[in-house]
């Protein structure tokens, strides 16, 4: 014989009715067996629910349940062929929802992630795109995000990590020099559309940062992995001060200021000038400046020394005249 679930409490039919309605909704159309079976009850307990919800709402403007006040379903189908299927909502119509172009855009960032190697064919990034585009109060653009250039290289990186070997690869660092390395990978991660290896670099002897779009020629090698994380030390920041740091002077718009701090050393001045403030940035080599300063056009003056500003400026005057300005 078949054991009957225990009546619910008042909290657990709350909670139940809290979970069924949305469930619903998401469906469109669904048997009652099936919603049974989904939420481990019997029928009958799914069409005294259905029942409930059906004489539930939120009062309008006259402060009494008028028929638009109250939730409603397809009785010929629910009495005819045991189906649920609301055809009027209740105060979730009026929620708050993400416009086309919020919903495109939040879309478009999930395509990106589900690109990446760890969140390859991940059902639940396609489900919850799906979601987005009918939750939108209009119809989202369509687009796609084509895999980055740094896609493979993330796959070989992963690869090694689980495997526990060694990768090599030739590099070309800030100053144009080019290298070849061997490293055991440590960590990836990303700062706006770039990504960086923390690796342990064996010509080096120490733990250092490279930009995988700089990298080339990547392979993973037969050779295990010496260090690996919780072996060495690795900070918080991702960028780390040296010796050989170029500090330059800026005058730099005050709202972005929060966007260039990771830049700013500790114990920089900050004086106002005009509309903007002065301070002073470290990066690695005049090219890094370069990318600073392209990242955020108008709101950032190079000062000095003169041959950074000078640098700037000429990158910016070639930039220009390839667009005939």
């Amino acid at each position: 014989m078949t054991k009957r679930p225990p009546a619910l409490q008042a909290t657990d039919k709350l909670a139940f009715l809290l979970s069924l309605v949305p469930w619903l909704i998401d469906r469109a159309r669904v048997s009652v067996a099936e919603t049974a079976k989904h939420f481990g009850m019997t029928e009958q307990q799914i069409r005294d629910a259905v029942m409930l919800i059906a004489v539930s709402g939120i009062p309008g403007e006259t402060h009494q349940y008028q028929d638009g006040d109250l939730f409603d379903i397809a009785w010929d189908r629910f009495e005819d062929d045991d189906e649920i299927v609301l055809t009027h909502l209740v105060a979730i119509d009026d929620s708050p929802r993400f416009s086309g172009r919020e919903a495109a855009a939040l879309i478009a960032g999930l395509q990106y992630l589900s690109a990446l190697p760890e969140n390859a064919d991940r059902g639940a990034i396609d489900s919850l795109m799906a979601k987005l585009a009918r939750g939108a109060s209009t119809r989202p653009s369509e687009m796609a995000v084509e895999a980055g250039q740094t896609d493979a290289a993330l796959a070989l990186i992963r690869e090694a990590v689980a495997t526990g070997v060694q990768v090599e690869f030739d590099y070309v660092n800030s100053r144009g020099e080019h290298e070849h390395r061997h490293a055991d990978p440590l960590r990836i991660e990303s700062v706006d559309t770039d990504w960086y290896l923390r690796a342990w670099c064996h010509l080096r002897g120490a733990v250092r940062i490279f930009r995988l779009d700089r990298v080339s020629t990547l392979t993973l090698t037969a050779l295990p992995i010496e260090f690996k994380v919780g072996d060495v030390a690795l900070p918080d920041e991702l960028f780390e001060g040296s010796a050989d740091d170029l500090f330059v002077t800026i005058d730099v718009t005050p709202a972005a200021l929060s966007l260039i701090a990771d830049y700013i050393p500790d114990d920089a001045e900050r004086t106002t000038a005009g509309d903007r403030v002065r301070t002073s940035v470290r990066v690695s080599h005049v090219h890094a400046l370069k990318r600073l300063v392209a990242g955020l056009p108008g709101m950032v003056t190079v000062v000095e020394p003169p041959e950074a500003r000078h640098a700037v400026a000429e990158w910016a005057a070639a930039g220009a005249a390839r667009y005939g300005i």
